[in-house]
């Protein structure tokens, strides 16, 4: 009896730590914090059409230049991954639209993250490559 139960416990614990290894090798990388700040050049594709615009962020407002558009917002992180952004002036109802921006992976100098409007389903995804200090 004593035999039987120390050997189903060895199993269990080497499934368990076997388990542990191979999750452990597929996890996704996510440094988040270090793209919290800087100068970007981020790119998203909507409708077949590829959209590229630079932002300088630091960790309360971004700057954005699209279509030599300058627009600001003030960042609100929600945690290291992800933030809310919320234009500063306004000029039109759609600005009036706060932006959910989630970090799905990160690499040395890029992430790529899903953004959408705050209470809407319909999400797309970027990429930000960051390309100053």
């Amino acid at each position: 009896m004593i035999k039987s139960f120390l050997t189903e416990n060895i199993s269990i614990f080497y499934t368990t730590i076997t388990l542990l290894l191979f999750s452990s090798c597929n996890s996704i990388e996510r440094d988040c914090y270090k793209f919290r700040s800087g100068k970007f050049l981020t790119q998203t594709e909507i409708n077949d059409t590829i959209y590229r615009s630079i932002f300088t962020r630091n960790d309360k407002i971004q700057v954005e230049r699209f279509n030599n558009i300058i627009d600001s917002s003030m960042c609100r992180w929600i945690n290291n991954c992800e933030l809310v952004l919320r234009t500063l002036n306004p000029k039109s109802k759609s600005e009036l639209k706060n932006i959910h921006i989630k970090i799905l992976t990160t690499t040395d100098s890029s992430y790529t993250y899903e953004y959408s409007f705050v209470g809407e389903n319909r999400k797309e995804i970027g990429l930000a490559i960051k390309i100053g200090d």
